[in-house]
């Protein structure tokens, strides 16, 4: 699976009219050149300037989740969620995409603040394996010898960990809500 980096989100940028006409005729923009949807719809308008009144139609687009976008719109959320997203420290963008993507949470629909609270709450970190999580867990134990620790079958443990309490992408770790 493919992370979407929003901060290089773009979209191309034709007319229904010119696709009806056989024409694929557009371009492609870059979300990040604009503050909000206005100032992105202004430069459609200007790009489809031979037109008179265009029907925009978002042929392709990069780096946006499908749920703030499809071919005929672009959701009124993009860039409130877009800035939110670019405010987060640059380790976290990633695992937050995740865990949106992994139905954790809902971009088109709940408030971007409250989304970021809640994968901030459920999200662990970055591990190379389920089993060095697992790992960790029993090494900040104290009530555990290191005799008792050389015995101890992690990978069993990372197997219980994580057939209830956490979910993890391979790479970074969640706890269930």
């Amino acid at each position: 699976m493919t992370t979407i980096n929003i901060a290089d989100a773009a979209i191309y940028v034709g007319t229904y009219k010119k696709y009806n006409e056989g024409s694929l005729g557009g371009k492609w923009l870059k979300l990040s050149d604009y503050a909000d949807k206005k100032e992105f719809y202004k430069a459609c308008k200007k790009l489809h300037k031979d037109e008179q009144d265009p029907e925009y139609m978002f042929q392709d687009y990069e780096n946006i989740p499908e749920s703030l976008i499809n071919e005929s719109w672009i959701s009124d959320r993009f860039f409130e969620v877009r800035d939110a997203i670019e405010n987060m420290g640059e380790n976290l963008k990633e695992p937050f995409m995740i865990w949106c993507n992994n139905g954790c949470g809902d971009l088109s629909k709940e408030d971007i603040d409250d989304l970021i609270s809640a994968f901030e709450s459920e999200y662990i970190g970055e591990y190379d394996s389920e089993e060095d999580y697992a790992r960790e867990l029993i090494e900040q134990r104290d009530d555990l010898t290191d005799f008792a620790k050389q015995y101890f079958d992690y990978e069993a443990y990372a197997t219980d960990l994580f057939c209830g309490d956490y979910w993890s992408n391979g790479r970074y770790i969640f706890q269930n809500p």
